[in-house]
């Protein structure tokens, strides 16, 4: 996985999944970009990741911005190999409770930022020797989630567009570009750790919560192979495209994942974190 001069973008990655998705490919060897919107946490992530790691403030709305952040990485490293789109947000509630601007934001950082990221990083690989584009979806990506329906749409939107652009590659004949969708159930990092007195969000809690190494070994195994959908826990994945061929007895079993999650949030709130992390 390692080359010479290989250039690395991870969006989002001033803290939790992202620092530790920026801090595996330090490891392997890539020249590293850290974005994120705030730039002095980006740059704390750079100066404590080392290795010639370099910060840039991006928000992944602006596709400019974007832009800006693919090009810093292709002069500094010659090319882009890889770029991993994680910056996200959740804001939950029924669709119908939250105002324009919140919709609009989760559908923009979700949705339009991994569109931004995958298009530069596409535009910059193509006739450069190929690239590998990751994006951090969700488990939310592929069934319904009540509490979450904006997110869930957003989520659905990332794993659209990356299976209809990859079908774009191979019918326009670019076989040396990849796309692999990271599909996890709820990571135990400061975004979900901040919903634990929200019980919109209790679906998130009602598996076993995610450690974020392990969906940073996801990432490290699509980067060695790449896999176009990767849902962690594997069986959660199961269980949820079961529930999405069969939507009606989906539909009848969320109420009691809702209250799973629910038990889940206050043991938590009680104990101060998963005891399997």
């Amino acid at each position: 996985m390692s080359r010479i001069h290989a250039g690395a973008v991870v969006t989002g990655a001033g803290r939790g999944l992202g620092k530790k998705i920026a801090a595996l490919l330090v490891e392997c060897g890539y020249q590293v970009l850290v974005t994120d919107v705030d730039l002095a946490t980006a740059q704390d992530t750079a100066d404590e990741l080392g290795g010639g790691t370099t910060a840039l403030a991006v928000d992944v709305r602006d596709h400019t911005q974007v832009e800006t952040a693919r090009d810093a990485i292709v002069e500094r490293a010659r090319r882009l190999d890889v770029w991993v789109n994680n910056a996200g947000v959740l804001l939950t509630g029924p669709a119908w409770e939250q105002d324009e601007a919140a919709r609009r934001l989760i559908i923009e950082v979700n949705a339009l930022g991994a569109i931004n990221g995958t298009v530069a990083a596409i535009e910059a690989m193509r006739g450069n020797g190929g690239g590998h584009v990751v994006n951090v979806v969700s488990l939310a990506g592929l069934t319904a989630v009540p509490g979450e329906a904006v997110y869930a749409a957003s989520k659905h939107a990332a794993l659209g567009f990356s299976l209809s652009t990859v079908a774009d590659l191979r019918l326009a004949g670019i076989t040396d570009i990849d796309i692999s969708c990271i599909c996890p159930d709820g990571i135990w990092t400061p975004m979900l750790h901040d919903k634990l007195d929200d019980p919109a969000s209790a679906l998130s809690f009602s598996g076993k919560l995610l450690a974020p190494d392990e969906v940073v070994d996801a990432v490290r195994t699509v980067l060695d192979s790449p896999r176009l959908v990767t849902t962690i826990p594997r069986w959660r994945g199961l269980l949820v495209r079961l529930g999405d061929t069969f939507p009606r007895f989906g539909l009848k079993t969320v109420p009691l994942m809702v209250a799973q999650g629910r038990r889940a949030q206050r043991k938590l709130r009680s104990t101060g974190g998963p005891r399997n992390l």
